[in-house]
């Protein structure tokens, strides 16, 4: 997270700060076009280190609203349920989010906001889940970046 943070720096960005191992990157920039910053860290990341690396951008003031619309607001959440949210890059087609909510079962249960996936998520009888942020890319045909309940309010914090 040291050279990622450095990353970001080299792009002249102000008060770069990462947070735990997920490639959260929080940055001040004058830029407000998101596909514009998008495309700028893109292609540092992959001059940096030579491989494509897909980049989704939320402001705080996003990721707040991410937060406040949470549609499983009574949800106790804890070692038996979790709650997590993946960030798209843009909408899903209509038709891609049906197959996802189709893939619903008793231990997962999907909502699709805006350009975010809920899934709350229980344990099943052996101990394991299913989720997976893979399971989202491949439904939607989008790539996606997932982030545990907990992680997502921390982000509001930094």
């Amino acid at each position: 997270m040291d050279a990622l943070k450095i990353m970001f720096e080299e792009l002249k960005f102000k008060n770069v700060k990462t947070y735990i191992q997920s490639g959260n990157v929080l940055f001040d920039v004058k830029e407000t076009d998101e596909s514009i910053l998008i495309k700028k860290i893109e292609k540092h990341l992959h001059k940096s280190l030579g491989y494509e690396v897909a980049v989704i951008v939320r402001t705080l003031g996003q990721v707040a609203q991410a937060v406040a619309q949470n549609p499983f607001p009574k949800a106790v959440i804890g070692d038996d349920l979790q709650l997590y949210v993946s960030f798209l890059p843009q909408l899903p087609e209509s038709n891609q989010s049906a197959l996802l909510l189709a893939s619903e079962s008793e231990h997962e249960k999907f909502v699709i906001i805006n350009r975010e996936v809920y899934c709350l998520c229980s344990k099943k009888p052996d101990g394991t889940r299913l989720f997976s942020n893979t399971l989202v890319e491949k439904k939607l045909k989008l790539p996606a970046t997932t982030r545990n309940w907990a992680t997502v309010n921390k982000v509001l914090t930094l």
